[in-house]
């Protein structure tokens, strides 16, 4: 037994879960684990807690539900003019701190609220791109150059 054990608890495994990092202090067993029944918030989740401090008011406000990857169910207010589809993600800027976050598609729960709320490429009734329109677009985005045909494009389609 080391000289501090008594005052700061004895680091050791948890009984009941196996996480590493569990303390006991007398009889009392406090777990990191959040999902034994002897967690301890003063153990886990240390440097992983939400951010509150920022100053971002969204201009138009969106309330996002989110499931994580631990099953955890989140909340998150966003501003819905900086939404924008990112391949298989929505990438959003979130209160308080206007820090930009990427959410999976296939874990947000009211997904036909956000989706709603997304600015359209093209106008309702207007054609897609074809696969050449697209490649023109994408490269000039890419590469902030332009050309004649870019122009030309870029008319038919302003918010690609």
């Amino acid at each position: 037994m080391g000289l501090f054990d008594s005052l700061f608890g004895k680091k050791m495994q948890c009984p009941s879960c196996g996480a590493e990092g569990a303390k006991q202090l007398g009889e009392r067993i406090l777990c990191p684990n959040p999902a034994c029944p002897y967690f301890d918030v003063s153990l886990g989740r240390k440097g992983t807690s939400l951010p509150s401090r920022g100053n971002f008011s969204p201009v138009r406000p969106l309330d996002i539900r989110y499931k994580n990857f631990q099953g955890v169910d989140r909340r998150f207010t966003a501003d819905a003019s900086t939404a924008q589809r990112r391949k298989n993600h929505i990438v959003v800027q979130v209160t308080p701190t206007g820090e930009r976050i990427s959410l999976a598609r296939e874990r947000i729960q009211n997904l036909d609220e956000i989706e709603a709320a997304l600015p359209e490429r093209v106008e309702r009734g207007q054609d897609w791109p074809t696969p050449r329109e697209r490649q023109v677009l994408a490269y000039h985005k890419q590469h902030k150059t332009t050309s004649p045909l870019y122009e030309k494009v870029r008319a038919k389609y302003p918010d690609w």
